[in-house]
């Protein structure tokens, strides 16, 4: 499986696309935005002007896009990935996406004589900088273990949890970790602030101990330095939370922090931070 064909090509994807030509794989890419995409094409990317041109002669197929919707578009829509992907064919879809949709690409991808798994990741833009990114992946464990150099490529924690739309399950139990664990990273700043403490000296003190975690570490520097660049989109967060707050629904669930930090966030959306990296929270105690 050397041509892979990959569909998405943003702060996460272009990372992952350098990876995988690093890593000695012929990679073709297709992008909405070719002027987006210069820089990894004057890498060796080829960049196509269609999804069906960049997908029909791959052995494996990556999409890692927005939001369901856009996985629906770029696997369902009449002349894209299910249409044009070549019989024996391997289909990745890495965005953080429904259960419900992985299972359903599984379905049609297997009766098209397509093979397909869901591994969506975490590590944010650094991971994929620095190809450590944590994979989660569904669907047959065969297929998981024949794509594991692909995956190592861009990961060293990969893990298979079972049948399809299992590696979007396993994402959305982390996206629920992250909400809290920020949340209270941006409460803690706040009462902290407010009483007159040092940030700096506050995160170098308590960072390393039992209040430590990926979240303070990531994004405590950036609350502190006021930087609300995105390495993950707020509203992509959002986008999450969402779908594991209708998931837990399925379950009889009730999350109650979970709801309470989606709420938060869609506060900040409606007032046009969308765009901005998750540590934006932040803003809902300040503004």
């Amino acid at each position: 499986m050397e041509k892979i064909g990959f569909i998405g090509v943003g702060i996460m994807g272009k990372s992952m696309v350098r990876n995988l030509m690093k890593a000695g794989y012929e990679v073709d890419i297709f992008a909405r935005h070719p002027e987006k995409v210069a820089d990894v094409v004057s890498e060796g990317a080829a960049l196509h002007d269609s999804i069906a041109s960049c997908v029909k002669k791959a052995d494996v197929v990556i999409t890692i896009v927005g939001f369901p919707a856009d996985v629906e578009e770029v696997y369902f829509k009449e002349g894209n990935i299910l249409d044009s992907a070549r019989p024996g064919a391997v289909l990745i879809d890495m965005t953080t996406t429904s259960p419900t949709l992985a299972e359903k690409i599984y379905a049609e991808g297997t009766k098209r004589g397509l093979k397909v798994l869901d591994a969506p990741v975490t590590g944010g833009d650094t991971g994929a900088r620095n190809g450590t990114l944590s994979i989660l992946v569904g669907g047959d464990r065969e297929l998981f273990e024949q794509c594991l150099p692909i995956f190592k490529a861009m990961g060293t924690t990969i893990t298979y949890f079972g049948p399809a739309g299992c590696g979007q399950h396993a994402k959305l139990a982390n996206q629920i970790m992250i909400a809290g664990c920020l949340s209270g990273v941006c409460e803690a700043l706040t009462y902290a602030e407010k009483k007159g403490l040092d940030l700096t000296t506050l995160f170098n003190a308590v960072s390393k101990g039992a209040a430590g975690s990926a979240q303070l570490n990531s994004f405590g520097p950036k609350i502190i330095a006021g930087d609300d660049a995105p390495g993950f989109y707020l509203k992509h967060l959002i986008k999450d939370m969402k779908l594991a707050d209708e998931e837990a629904q399925l379950s009889g669930l009730s999350l109650n922090i979970l709801r309470q930090a989606l709420s938060q966030y869609q506060e900040l959306e409606a007032k046009g931070m969308g765009d901005l990296g998750t540590q934006a929270l932040i803003h809902y105690y300040r503004d």
